[in-house]
């Protein structure tokens, strides 16, 4: 006969098989499904590595860059231009000071452009300028928020169109360090080159700084605009911008009739 000491041990022991049991199974379940995560995740590793393999991605981050406003830490952009002829040899005093003549639609702005801090920049744009390249070209950009610039120098007149060559950066640190943000302040008066946003990519285009503008120290600061070209911006910037908005063609057209670089 079974005593009453020895029915305790029993049903202890069969507790403890029923526990055992339960917690293989458990056991058992979580590898079941620890398998199908890792399958599913499988799958869509190997779908992204297609995607980033056929370019999918790449597309995307090239129409980016293709596009200036797709890019508004660069609001002041052009561009790329491909690289289809080499930049003109120096051919101006790299000590002296120009003096960069617009006759505008809008008025006449002149600029002086000192060549001993931006030789490259200052031979190119005289060089253009002595091939007539500006003339009865628009400036195509008007900005009126964040940044206050007119900018110009396309012949195209699209912000897509360039010399055929481009220029290296100079002088990125005549306005100073960047602040937390990284950005500068580029003074009301100053002229400066557009670019994509990436190093060495200036071609023909520049803006015209009418009101202080904070942007990265990534656009080469070549000119200082006269008092009586920068009430022309004033007046023009006060028109603002043809679609009502703060980026886009100026209400009142800017058309360069002429451009000339003079040695002062």
């Amino acid at each position: 006969m079974v005593t009453s000491d020895q029915r305790r041990r029993q049903l202890a022991r069969e507790k403890y098989e029923r526990q055992q049991q339960r917690r293989a199974e458990a056991r058992q379940k979580s590898r079941k499904r620890l398998a199908v995560i890792g399958a599913a995740v499988a799958v869509v590793v190997a779908a992204l590595v297609g995607l980033v393999a056929g370019g999918v991605f790449d597309k995307d981050k090239k129409d980016e860059a293709a596009d200036p406003a797709a890019t508004p830490s660069a609001p002041a952009s052009a561009a790329p231009t491909p690289q289809q002829s080499p930049s003109p040899a120096m051919a101006i005093d790299a000590k002296a000071k120009y003096t960069f003549g617009l006759k505008t639609s809008a008025g006449d702005v002149t600029f002086e452009m000192d060549a001993a801090k931006t030789p490259q920049t200052v031979n190119s744009f005289k060089s253009l300028a002595d091939k007539k390249f500006f003339d009865n070209t628009k400036c195509h950009r008007l900005t009126t928020g964040g940044i206050f610039v007119l900018q110009c120098g396309d012949p195209e007149g699209t912000g897509r169109g360039g010399p055929g060559y481009t220029i290296a950066d100079e002088n990125l640190d005549a306005l100073g360090k960047p602040n937390a943000t990284g950005q500068v302040v580029y003074p009301a008066g100053t002229v400066a080159m557009a670019n994509t946003g990436q190093p060495g990519t200036g071609g023909s285009q520049f803006f015209l700084v009418y009101k202080d503008s904070p942007l990265p120290p990534s656009y080469t600061p070549f000119g200082k605009i006269d008092a009586a070209g920068l009430k022309v911006l004033e007046e023009v910037a006060k028109a603002g911008v043809a679609d009502g908005g703060q980026d886009g063609a100026p209400k009142t057209p800017v058309t360069i009739e002429k451009g000339t670089v003079t040695q002062n």
